[in-house]
């Protein structure tokens, strides 16, 4: 693995015998002591997750003149302090170019946490907007730690000084983990309670341990990848990129069209006619899983293409995503996969596929 990013985290990875792969041009844990384990753990316990590949950009300037609330399609003048909100950065056609979360941290700063394999074009789609202010890419010198499941508040109140009962869902505040500055959100990416964490390279390492302690699993992208595709969550370069719109994703109901932003005259006008495209949900009925880019069969044409797709321990089934034509895609008809051993029959769902109430 020549030429990968490692994170502050990559010796605690070592030590734990993780299976590395490259990932966004970082090298990163795939699993530990296996998937399924390290899946549990997240819906009946608590895991954790080094996730340090993330980008993180900040703002600092009128969020009114500066231009930085045209740049997503998030409101950063209407976000209260202390909420941070998911939204998208789109260009001028209305293709994402990334999902990110902004993080209000006070009338004059953002955060922007955006995905790895983006950090370049994001910073470059959102310096472009900019009229003034000071943004500065601090992707490098932040580490991130995941902690989900729950039991996640129960292990992490344990290193904290302020009571996480007062932390309300995607709301965050800065505080200090071992005598170290940290942001701490109740975020996260897999269904469960659970908060991000924001810290210096140097204390990430120590965090991670005492977290371990303290009875968090270590967890890889392999569970946080089912975990997330369980409730249906979009994953950028499969559902989400430059040439798929919000709506095409079937996630335009993020966007906020009482504000201005790149990409949303496009938008309006799809909304107009109608998406050329749809996001389907559904389950195999069986075991086997749907892989990336199988086809989509229906009235004996190909409609579309899978573009994520797992076995759920939590549902005991395959599940998948998939991007369909609308103009070819027919709800009451019946549809399956090609697969290089003949077709699986699929059946359409509402997400998530997982719920806590089951």
């Amino acid at each position: 693995m020549q030429n990968l990013k490692q994170t502050s985290l990559y010796e605690k990875h070592k030590e734990l015998g993780a299976k590395n792969i490259g990932f966004c041009g970082w090298e990163m844990p795939l699993q530990y002591d296996g998937i399924l384990k390290e899946h549990s753990a997240c819906r009946n316990s608590a895991a954790i997750f080094d996730t340090s590949h993330m980008g993180e950009f900040f703002f600092e300037g009128n969020l009114l003149f500066s231009g930085v609330n045209e740049a997503t399609t998030i409101d950063v003048i209407k976000l209260p302090v202390g909420k941070c909100k998911y939204g998208f950065i789109l260009n001028q056609s209305g293709g994402v170019i990334d999902d990110l979360i902004i993080y209000k941290v006070s009338p004059e700063r953002l955060m922007f946490v955006v995905n790895a394999s983006r950090i370049d074009a994001d910073f470059k789609a959102i310096q472009n907007c900019l009229e003034s202010g000071v943004f500065t890419n601090s992707s490098e010198q932040t580490s991130k730690i995941d902690i989900q499941g729950p039991k996640s508040k129960e292990i992490l109140q344990n290193i904290l000084k302020f009571n996480l009962d007062e932390l309300e869902f995607f709301s965050f505040c800065e505080s200090t983990i071992m005598n170290t500055f940290a942001l701490i959100s109740r975020t996260g990416y897999t269904g469960e309670l659970g908060y991000e964490l924001y810290l210096d390279n140097e204390i990430a390492p120590k965090v991670w341990d005492k977290l371990i302690s303290l009875g968090a699993t270590p967890a890889g992208l392999g569970a946080r990848d089912v975990l997330r595709l369980e409730m249906g969550y979009s994953l950028y370069g499969n559902e989400l990129n430059e040439e798929i719109t919000p709506l095409d994703a079937g996630v335009g109901f993020f966007i906020n069209y009482d504000k201005h932003f790149v990409g949303k005259e496009a938008l309006v006008k799809q909304k107009e006619q109608g998406p050329k495209y749809n996001t389907i949900a559904f389950t195999t009925n069986s075991k086997r899983a749907p892989r990336e880019d199988m086809e989509v069969i229906q009235n004996s044409q190909v409609i579309g293409r899978v573009t994520s797709g797992t076995f759920s321990p939590s549902v005991g089934m395959g599940i998948g995503l998939a991007r369909v034509e609308n103009s070819l895609f027919d709800k009451d008809a019946p549809i399956s996969l090609k697969t290089n051993r003949g077709e699986i029959s699929i059946t359409l769902t509402k997400l998530p596929f997982y719920r806590k109430d089951k």
